[in-house]
């Protein structure tokens, strides 16, 4: 057994800290989250009773921006006293922003608090162990900042080129070539220029949709969730309407990013959103002409601007 966990420590008991960042990898990484269960036992076998398991934050970011509750949690125990150690696979499972990690530290070396991972146990109240646990710090918070700055770059290219795919509005969808066509469904795309083609004859959203409302027609509305998106029905409204005539791809215009984030401090904390619309000259893509559309709904495009 490592010198440096010491009967006071095994008394006290461990936590082990399980997180994945987001539900995708909850569901698709497995072996990850079969190895952070893993630490329970392998605590067990070192000697800790009782051992404890947070795994409030499957599926939450550790990157300071989104709540972790499970983070709280382990943050709470640790300043109770009662945790002779913290079991992570690795430094980015506790954080991957340096207020967090450093703050977590700080606790753990007030109270001797043992951090243990596959490579070792450290004591923050040593030097060596502090500067090493820094560096691991350190390290998962820069890993991530450049995974996302690649990721980004890519996406962003692949924009630039019109062929990044993504949910389409009602009336249009992928092709095998990865090409925005026409839906072949004739009820969404007739739909679609209907309400088109009487914006071009009213001239007034509002009037567009007393007359849907008059007639009783419904309209396909996207639906998105985890599993995939589907065309749902349902009686005009206001903001339906108002989203068909706006969207710059029936005007034959491949756009992305026309929304960004923001970010505030709440409770001393950063908290993006999302969703904010932006000005057209800040749109990530804008590639006019792009695919095929009908002649009705060539008329959106003074919407659009």
């Amino acid at each position: 057994m490592n010198p440096k966990i010491t009967s006071d420590h095994l008394n006290r008991g461990a936590i082990v800290y399980v997180r994945q960042s987001s539900p995708g990898q909850v569901i698709e990484h497995t072996e990850s989250k079969r190895r952070q269960y893993g630490l329970a036992e392998a605590a067990r076998t070192t000697g800790f009773v009782p051992v404890t398991v947070i795994d409030d934050d499957l599926g939450r970011s550790g990157s300071g921006l989104v709540e972790r509750p499970g983070f709280q949690k382990l943050v709470a125990a640790i300043c109770g006293g009662s945790i002779g150690a913290v079991y992570c696979i690795e430094a980015s499972r506790l954080a991957r922003n340096g207020r967090d990690w450093h703050h977590l530290i700080d606790l753990c070396a007030l109270v001797g608090t043992l951090v243990i991972d596959p490579d070792g146990a450290y004591d923050p109240r040593l030097m060596n162990d502090r500067l090493l646990l820094g560096l691991k710090g350190t390290m998962s918070e820069y890993e991530l900042s450049l995974l996302r700055q690649r990721g980004l770059a890519a996406r962003d290219s692949k924009a630039k080129r019109g062929e990044l795919r993504f949910a389409l509005p009602p009336g249009f969808c992928w092709d095998e070539l990865g090409r925005i066509e026409i839906d072949p469904d004739e009820r969404i795309s007739d739909t679609i220029r209907a309400v088109l083609r009487k914006f071009r004859e009213l001239g007034s959203v509002r009037q567009v949709l007393m007359w849907a409302q008059d007639v009783a027609m419904q309209l396909p509305v996207l639906r998105q969730s985890r599993i995939g998106h589907r065309i749902q029905w349902q009686a005009a409204r206001y903001h339906t309407v108002l989203q068909i005539l706006r969207h710059p791809l029936y005007a034959g215009a491949y756009v992305f990013g026309r929304t960004g984030q923001r970010t505030q401090v709440v409770e001393g904390r950063a908290r993006k959103t999302n969703g904010h619309d932006k000005p057209m000259p800040a749109w990530n893509v804008l590639l006019k002409d792009h695919h095929p559309v009908t002649s009705a709904g060539r008329s959106s495009r003074r919407i659009s601007r």
